[in-house]
């Protein structure tokens, strides 16, 4: 199973660009060639390619989506006993 991860673009440097993930500032590089996207597009990101250009509105959407998992893990995780 791929996963696929919202994030803005906020720097681009011909085919590639710098995505921000999220509110924890995670940046990474990704190819932008198989997409039109611009400086401050959300895209959603599989194997470091940008695969589609996404609404702010999905965006938003799949972001909370990815926090809400995100808490649940933490929460789960915290209920496992640590020795």
């Amino acid at each position: 199973m791929c996963l696929a991860f919202p994030g803005k673009i906020v720097d681009i440097n011909g085919e590639f660009a710098s995505v921000d993930y999220g509110p924890d500032g995670t940046r990474h590089g990704i190819n932008i060639s198989l997409v039109d996207a611009q400086l401050g597009s959300y895209v959603l990101v599989q194997g470091g390619f940008a695969i589609r250009v996404l609404s702010e509105k999905e965006a938003e959407e799949a972001l909370d989506a990815w926090k809400m998992i995100r808490e649940e893990l933490q929460d789960a995780w915290a209920e496992v006993p640590h020795s």
